[in-house]
């Protein structure tokens, strides 16, 4: 072998790991912020995945995930979106909090923002219209604080006599909870129920709630919807039968885990979704011009389990209504 080719196959055999950094570096990164923790609800997770994959998306194959995790402490928000712009990422997913919308939008102007949120995304400055966002953010919006009064009517038709009700907020969460409360208030206020607005912010907070809800003789109890609340959901439906409390709440987990009823959208589905139009950003589509989806199906969940377990018969025209019963 001449000299000459020698050290052209050199250089060649020297550029193969530079060209496989290079690669590297182009596998496109999401970054995806929550407001909660990694133990939250696995399912959601993968039903991201899911999504992700009807795009040609696959996790450590051809896309990069970065992970920040708030573990419910909202104030973490802010910091972690700035990280991940300093990373520099594709797009940012905020999948379960209005707070982290709001930290990504501070963060970035540029970077593709896909958010999850239960509240109107106009009214909140995300977008200025749902059909054509317009900048750099677009997403799902779920029924949220506008499904309230349905649960309310939902308990009541288990308890027609029902005159005291108490409704659970989470006091970090102000957007969702101050909605969720005027939308309870104006309801029960036509029926001529007394309704408790409680606060809980931590697992403690939760605990004492209940412990005070026999003291107000409350009759049942709303739970509003809430990124921490989804994380509780097996300690909320056990202190529902602890305190013999009817609850209702919006995702099927609560009502998997032992709570009375739930009143909602899918989880699955909405992290499926959220995955999806993640994956369609990544491959060029713009944000601006991405309609925001709004999701409004519902399902009713009624645990029969749970109802023997604090003495309610359940109607039989509700129980025909329910999308699952859960024995």
């Amino acid at each position: 072998m001449r000299r000459r080719e020698f050290i052209t196959l050199l250089g060649g055999a020297a550029a193969w790991p530079l060209a496989a950094g290079a690669q590297q570096q182009a596998m496109p990164v999401i970054g995806y912020l929550s407001a909660t923790s990694p133990d939250t609800n696995p399912g959601s997770l993968e039903a991201f995945r899911e999504g992700l994959k009807v795009a040609d998306y696959v996790e450590g194959q051809n896309v990069t995930i970065e992970y920040r995790w708030a573990n419910n402490e909202f104030n973490r928000l802010p910091e972690l979106a700035a990280d991940l712009t300093r990373r520099r990422v594709g797009v940012i997913v905020a999948p379960d909090s209005t707070s982290a919308v709001q930290a990504a939008q501070t963060a970035t102007a540029t970077i593709p923002i896909v958010f999850r949120i239960g509240t109107d995304p106009i009214k909140e400055g995300f977008v200025v219209s749902l059909n054509r966002p317009g900048g750099n953010l677009t997403g799902l919006t779920t029924l949220s604080v506008e499904l309230m009064p349905k649960r309310l009517e939902l308990l009541r038709e288990i308890k027609p006599m029902a005159s005291i009700i108490a409704l659970l907020v989470n006091p970090t969460n102000p957007a969702i909870a101050e909605a969720s409360a005027a939308e309870l208030q104006a309801k029960v206020g036509a029926l001529g129920v007394q309704l408790h607005v409680l606060r809980a912010s931590t697992e403690r907070e939760i605990e004492l709630v209940f412990m005070n809800l026999a003291q107000l003789r409350v009759d049942g109890l709303v739970i509003a919807t809430d990124a921490f609340f989804n994380t509780r959901s097996e300690q909320l439906a056990t202190l529902g039968l602890r305190y013999a409390v009817p609850a209702i709440y919006q995702f099927r987990e609560f009502a998997a885990a032992g709570g009375l009823m739930s009143y909602g959208g899918s989880i699955p589905e909405i992290y499926r979704l959220l995955g999806a139009y993640t994956g369609r950003i990544l491959k060029g589509e713009k944000p601006a011009d991405l309609p925001v989806q709004q999701l409004t199906k519902v399902e009713l969940i009624i645990n029969l389990k749970t109802a023997k377990a604090l003495g309610l018969t359940i109607p039989l025209p509700l129980l025909g209504r329910a999308d699952e019963v859960i024995e």
